[in-house]
């Protein structure tokens, strides 16, 4: 088995989403032999999408035309971070929402997984995900409320951007949440209480 282990928020070891994949990750690995690659984005800090930084199986990477030596390192980094993603029987994210959505570190990596002809086609029906038989699990982890009949379900960008993203790659992704984490300590630890829960409750 392959795991794909992947943090995102920058507030280190006090963020809960980082606890959460950690715990998902020890949950799925337990006793059995695995090989487990972890990447830490806000570390890694990858840029942001230009034709330089396409993945070389990008149709549009060769827009870039010939590289430096710098931007060859860049492209070779976005090599590697598909092949990972493609690898990878099963894939954890560490998911912190800030300011509505997903941290600006974690849409880079994506941009470099759709990929036309490695992780999704163009069919006569319309785009087909390439990436069915993998499974993604994210560790996703909000200050507010924003599930369905709150008042700010709307304003819900990172679960619902995750959920699309995967799912045009053929990925139904499962979800470990907590959120209510800035709603005072009860909440805070109520929401804790119910991820780990939830962790507890996986398929390993």
């Amino acid at each position: 088995m392959k795991l794909l282990h992947l943090d995102a928020s920058i507030l280190g070891t006090g963020s809960v989403s980082r606890d959460l994949s950690a715990l998902i990750v020890g949950r799925l690995t337990g006793d059995a032999p695995a090989a487990v690659t972890y990447r830490d984005l806000v570390a890694e800090d990858p840029p942001h999408l230009t034709p330089a930084t396409l993945p070389s199986a990008h149709p549009a990477s060769a827009m870039a035309g010939t590289l430096d030596a710098a931007g060859q390192a860049l492209r070779d980094a976005s090599d590697r971070m598909l092949a990972e993603f493609v690898a990878a029987d099963m894939v954890v994210i560490g998911v912190p929402m800030y300011n509505f959505t997903i941290p600006s570190q974690l849409k880079a990596w994506i941009d470099r997984l759709l990929v036309p002809g490695t992780t999704f086609r163009y069919g006569a029906g319309g785009p087909e995900g390439l990436m069915g038989g993998k499974r993604v699990i994210l560790a996703l982890a909000r200050g507010g409320f924003y599930g369905p009949g709150t008042a700010s379900v709307s304003a819900e960008h990172a679960e619902h951007y995750l959920r699309t993203v995967f799912g045009f790659m053929g990925i139904v992704p499962e979800l470990v949440l907590a959120e209510g984490l800035a709603a005072g300590e009860h909440n805070k630890a109520q929401a804790l209480a119910s991820a780990r829960d939830a962790v507890g409750q996986l398929a390993a």
